[in-house]
């Protein structure tokens, strides 16, 4: 499935430069993250991304506080990868992730191919991309059963992930977007499931030329075995601000409910309220290179 998106992805590539798009509209999102999810955007051709992203430990609560210095003692999650533009409509990318969920230590690989862009003109009022994303959980095989890592089969330790992304820039200074996403595991524990729809979007606000304000939400549509009373999971929910600095360096700070940073792990275990006080402060640091 996963290569067969990446597939779909080149040839509306190849299809889009055939056609040419007149007047596009740049930068609908200033980076290819809003907070925890992907932005509509992808990377330039010939443009290597590498990313650093930290999550720290609840800030409040009854795990925060003082004893762990409101988080900052604490790593909850940590990636580490590069992605790269293949074209300006088309970027992969590679990652390892502590990871937050039962199943740790991910290697998660990505690609996202543009679709289709907004135009000033007003022809193409919105701008579409797709999403593919893999994780590979490289953490030791246990030897009890009923444990996700028991890994009876290697395929137990993938899980994948697949996101349609539609934004609009309003002004110059305002965007949004909405996600529709699908995310399906090969082991889940007995009462869970396998498949896990998600509906989400997000916004970005210019502040000043250098500042903006971030927000993005994801829901996951529960069934009626997982949305029962107590099932203890909750909507991942993040607010935070980014500084694009010069020469190539975006920088973001951000408090999130979401311990773990990959699709494959926030949105199926995000098990943190932030009315309890289970957020946490969080960073990225992006920096692009010329390939």
């Amino acid at each position: 499935m996963f290569f067969s998106l990446l597939l779909f992805g080149v040839i509306i590539e190849v299809w889009g430069q055939k056609e040419g798009v007149e007047e596009p509209l740049i930068q609908t999102f200033r980076h290819s993250r809003i907070i925890s999810s992907h932005s509509v955007e992808t990377l330039p051709a010939r443009k290597m991304d590498f990313r650093i992203v930290h999550r720290f430990g609840d800030l409040a609560g009854s795990n925060g506080g003082w004893p762990t210095f409101y988080g900052l003692e604490n790593a909850s999650d940590i990636s580490i990868g590069f992605e790269y533009g293949l074209t300006d409509a088309l970027m992969v990318g590679i990652n390892r992730t502590k990871g937050a969920g039962p199943l740790k230590q991910n290697i998660n690989g990505l690609f996202k191919a543009r679709i289709m862009t907004q135009e000033r003109n007003g022809n193409l009022p919105i701008s579409l991309s797709v999403l593919g994303t893999i994780s590979f959980s490289t953490m030791q095989k246990s030897e009890l059963e009923g444990v996700l890592n028991f890994f009876e089969k290697g395929s137990h330790r993938l899980t994948s992930h697949v996101g349609l992304h539609v934004a609009r820039k309003f002004s110059d200074r305002f965007s949004g977007q909405f996600n529709a996403q699908w995310t399906y595991r090969n082991v889940v524990l007995t009462g869970d499931e396998n498949d896990l729809a998600s509906i989400g979007g997000g916004f970005r606000a210019q502040l000043t030329q250098a500042i903006a304000v971030l927000g993005d939400f994801t829901f996951p549509v529960l069934s009626e075995l997982r949305s029962s009373a107590d099932s203890g999971y909750f909507p991942s929910i993040g607010i935070g601000f980014e500084f694009d600095t010069s020469g190539g360096h975006v920088f973001q700070i951000n408090l999130t409910n979401s311990q773990g940073i990959s699709e494959t792990d926030y949105i199926p275990y995000t098990r943190s309220s932030w009315g309890d006080g289970a957020f946490r402060l969080g960073f990225t640091i992006s920096r692009l290179f010329n390939m």
